[in-house]
């Protein structure tokens, strides 16, 4: 498909659809919570003399709502400009970069014999090599005229010039020429924006060469640009493969100059799969390099990389540091792209800390720098998306329409999934604020089937679908929120599905299935959803946070514009199938936004009420709301109240509880009514990240194989404990023996007639070992919060270490473990929490669902040793008359606090998964 008929479709697409948008190219770094960013990457490339779009037609008339922003708004996308740092031999002063034996010093090459070659009405006419008077002199001008042509926005001339020299230079045997041309071709097409077959197809031939022709040189910067196609064309694993055997390369050659640029493109595409953490730690490795050296190009892009990394963790102060000190040097050397840049991005910043007019002068100067010395599309588009944002902010709607649109009819050329799905949020959020919902609808169902193909390129990388998905919650939010506006209630429950846990989902499939069978990723309509409820005879009540923007009087660091919750929905689906929406009420009370408190805030209050203080747990002394209640009722009358005349009445029936973010962490056992009483006394309980992943749990449990639970038990407890690795200059640390634990074992082991694995004995390997075979898996030990791999997978059990292993069994390698319990109970602290995503806790339960394992009994916090094991011999003495986990969890936990009434006695654990 041309170019121009792929623009025809897609503009009447949009046109029956939206007539707007605002978004951009590349790669996506997006604020964890309500504000994605994406960080637009912007690639060198003609911009005629009069920019398209720059006079759109007239727009169907919006509301200028008045320059006073509304408090609560949908949730809109911002993108920083950034470029992609693509490589040649030589660069222009306009940042373009070029393969030539030396720097050209001509603008065009004027030969109408050239001329004629070139000319793309001649090129599919055959080339009379063998009747040219010397046609090794005619190859090398053709490459130098493709060069010229190129920087003169001629691309046919260019291409067809290239690829005219490349025949000659393999039918004479010119390899220097062939290397020249080839990557000249797939640069020019890489600069263009031609992210297709083709373009990977021409740089994958010039890698070939250089490695065929061992050029150790021209490899380096062909392994960066072909990382770099593949990273503009959203394909993020090959790119970290590229980029990370550019990298291997520099390191063999001491390249510092290439370590650096690899190190900068690896942090790219972790911004792009929305690990800030991991991009920043790369960038400043890059930056300690450049600022070593007189690398002033590599400066430039270290501080540009800082810059974004610093705005997708929220800290705009630094953000506009980095950018400063990258303008100060574009400045010091005429570099006008790359000042541009540094302005949009300072304007970037000042939108997110509220200062919406100081932003729009920002991108006027920036317009004008752009506009006067560059007339570059991608900058300059980019830059009124931008702009569009802080107009909408500032209630000018119909101006923000007018600058997306500009943006659209750009962007709608190009084939940029990622950028039209950002388009396609900010849209959908202008048509929410103009009333019309069932555009929007359609909008922003768009660009979640847009950025859902995005997921599906990344292979069976869960770590990376985890992190992109986490990018990508913004559209379901505003989608829920546009559908019960619209009362349709079971749609919007389908979209509260759809916007969790769906990597979860697909790891639990793909481990379940053959290996040639194909994954359907496909979350539950509103009919299987009512299925499973029915077919479980069960209670499903499903929380999902809604968010708005919000304006709020900056304090201190603070920005003035961010995402605040505005709603709590409470879906609940009765065994009969009928579906049922409850809002609470209590989230977007006015003391609630005046005071600025977060959900997690509320929760963190109810676990330090009784005395829970686990690692990584902010404990937040400031009272919470107005009332006096305690935490543990605050809670109650948010999540259960609200929808307490719908639950099950027999208290043996069971209800499934599917939290988000940091409900994931609600001690629900432990929350009281008015009248004091424990929920736990009132219902049976279990809990899933979904309700797919539910229903795929008890499908793991059918595939087990039918034996006794108690068939092979393995009991561990009180190994000999393992070494914590050093931090720094700390002296490593052995964790504590727990004595108690090991009593809790031998308890259970005499019960279940098995022999424990106690101090020295319960080593990993042998834990392991015996794990794979086991009925039932029972863990008393250390559990720990710690990522020691650095895989993006949280958590590990303490066992006994050997002379080959450390004694830590983490989640990671729990992972790839392929097991058949139908129950594993990790009796240790903080083994139910983890890293809290979209996709639901990341940690030692979800790796051991993935392991094969249909039920984990895990706890929230640190548990106390001799309630624990009391707990622990009285779920599993129910549970020998009892073959329902979750009411013999609930008895336990009556029976336990009978002797041991703090609810942090016994509250702690959680049985996820199959009751």
């Amino acid at each position: 498909m041309t170019g121009q008929a792929f623009r025809a479709i897609l503009s009447l697409e949009i046109a029956s659809d939206f007539s707007l948008p605002a978004a951009m190219n590349r790669s996506s770094l997006f604020h964890r919570f309500a504000f994605a960013l994406s960080s637009t990457l912007i690639l060198s490339s003609a911009f005629p003399h009069q920019p398209t779009g720059a006079t759109p037609p007239p727009l169907a008339a919006l509301p200028t709502a008045p320059t006073t922003t509304a408090q609560r708004q949908p949730l809109s996308i911002y993108q920083p400009l950034h470029t992609i740092p693509w490589e040649g031999f030589y660069f222009t002063k306009l940042g373009m970069a070029y393969f030539a034996t030396e720097p050209l010093k001509t603008n065009f090459i004027q030969r109408p014999e050239l001329d004629e070659l070139s000319a793309p009405t001649l090129a599919a006419q055959p080339l009379p090599v063998h009747r040219m008077l010397d046609p090794k002199k005619t190859g090398w001008e053709l490459v130098n005229y493709a060069i010229a042509a190129g920087l003169d926005n001629q691309f046919d001339r260019a291409m067809n010039a290239y690829k005219r020299s490349l025949q000659i230079a393999k039918e004479i045997g010119d390899h220097e020429l062939e290397g020249l041309a080839l990557g000249g071709m797939g640069l020019l097409r890489a600069q263009k924006g031609f992210y297709d077959v083709e373009t990977i197809d021409v740089l994958t031939d010039y890698w070939r060469w250089t490695r065929e022709h061992q050029n150790p040189k021209a490899e380096a910067i062909a392994l960066s640009n072909l990382g770099n196609a593949y990273f503009a064309s959203d394909l993020y694993l090959k790119a970290i493969e590229f980029h990370q055997k550019r990298l291997a390369l520099a390191r063999k050659l001491g390249d510092r100059a290439g370590m650096g640029r690899a190190l900068g493109n690896l942090g790219m595409v972790q911004q792009a799969l929305g690990n800030f953490d991991k991009a920043l730690a790369l960038h400043q490795q890059q930056w300690d390099i450049v600022r070593q050296g007189q690398d002033i190009v590599g400066q430039k892009m270290a501080l540009a990389n800082l810059g974004i990394a610093a705005h997708g963790l929220e800290d705009y102060a630094k953000a506009i540091d980095y950018q400063t000190q990258r303008l100060k040097l574009a400045q010091q050397t005429q570099d006008p792209r790359t000042e541009a840049e540094a302005l949009a991005n300072i304007a970037g910043a000042q939108y997110f800390l509220g200062n919406y007019d100081r932003a729009i002068a920002l991108y006027e100067q920036a317009w004008t720098i752009a506009w006067n010395k560059l007339q570059d599309a991608d900058i300059l588009y980019g830059l009124r998306g931008n702009e569009g944002l802080a107009y909408f902010q500032k209630g000018d709607y119909a101006k923000a329409m007018e600058l997306y649109q500009q943006y659209f009819r750009y962007i709608s050329s190009r084939n940029n999934r990622r950028g039209e799905g950002l388009v396609k949020n900010n849209v959908g959020v202008l048509r929410m604020q103009d009333g019309n919902l069932t555009n929007a609808e359609k909008t922003l169902r768009d660009g979640i089937q847009l950025w859902d193909n995005l997921r599906d390129r990344l292979g069976n990388q869960d770590a990376f679908k985890i992190s992109l998905f986490d990018t990508q919650t913004v559209p379901y939010v505003n989608l829920q929120s546009l559908l019960v506006q619209k009362n349709q209630i079971g749609s919007a429950l389908e979209v509260s599905e759809q916007g969790r846990s769906r990597a979860f989902a697909e790891l639990l499939q793909r481990r379940s299935q053959p290996l040639k069978q194909k994954i359907t990723d496909n979350p539950p309509n509103l009919e299987h959803i009512k299925q499973i409820a029915k077919q479980n005879n069960a209670t499903l009540v499903q929380y999902s946070v809604l968010a708005e923007i919000h304006k709020s009087k900056a304090q201190g660091n603070d920005p003035a514009l961010k995402p605040q919750e505005s709603e709590l929905l409470i879906w609940v689906i009765k065994p009969t199938g009928e579906v049922f929406l409850r809002k609470s009420q209590f989230l977007a009370s006015p003391n609630w936004q005046q005071q600025a408190h977060s959900l997690s805030d509320l929760v963190a209050d109810s676990r330090s009420a009784i005395g829970v203080r686990g690692r990584g747990i902010r404990v937040v002394a400031k009272q919470i709301t107005p009332e006096n209640d305690p935490p543990l009722q605050q809670l109650h009358r948010l999540l259960i109240q609200p929808i307490a005349d719908l639950l099950p009445q027999k208290p043996d029936d069971l209800v499934v509880l599917l939290p988000q973010q940091s409900l994931f962490l609600v001690p629900f056992a432990a929350l009281q009514d008015k009248d004091g009483t424990y929920l736990i006394e009132k219902h049976t309980i279990v809990t899933a990240p979904s309700i797919q992943v539910f229903d795929l749990a008890q499908q793991q449990r059918q595939r087990l194989p039918q034996r006794n639970l108690f068939a092979q038990p393995l009991i561990v407890g009180n190994p000999k404990m393992p070494t914590l690795p050093s931090v720094a200059d700390e002296t490593p640390e052995v964790l504590e023996s727990l004595p108690g634990a090991e009593t809790e074992a031998k308890s259970i082991g005499q019960l279940l007639q098995t022999q424990p694995l106690v101090g020295a004995q319960a080593t990993e390997s042998a834990v392991v070992q015996q794990m794979s075979n086991a009925s039932l898996i029972h863990l008393a030990t250390h559990g720990l919060l710690d990522d020691f791999q650095s895989s993006g997978f949280p958590g590990a059990i303490a066992l006994a270490p050997t002379n080959s292993t450390d004694g830590f069994l983490t989640a990671d390698e729990l992972l790839n473990l392929k097991l058949q319990a139908e129950l594993v109970v990790l009796s240790a602290c903080n083994t139910g929490r983890g890293r809290i995503t979209g996709d639901g806790v990341i940690g030692l339960s979800r790796s051991l669902f993935a392991a094969g394992v249909p039920t984990v009994l895990a706890s929230l916090w640190a548990v106390p040793d001799a309630p624990t094991s009391t707990l622990m011999t009285a779920f599993y003495e129910t549970l020998k008359a009892e073959p329902n986990k979750a009411r013999a969890l609930r008895k336990a936990m009556l029976q336990a606090k009978q002797q041991y009434p703090d609810p942090k006695d016994w509250a702690s654990f959680v049985l996820i998964g199959n009751p």
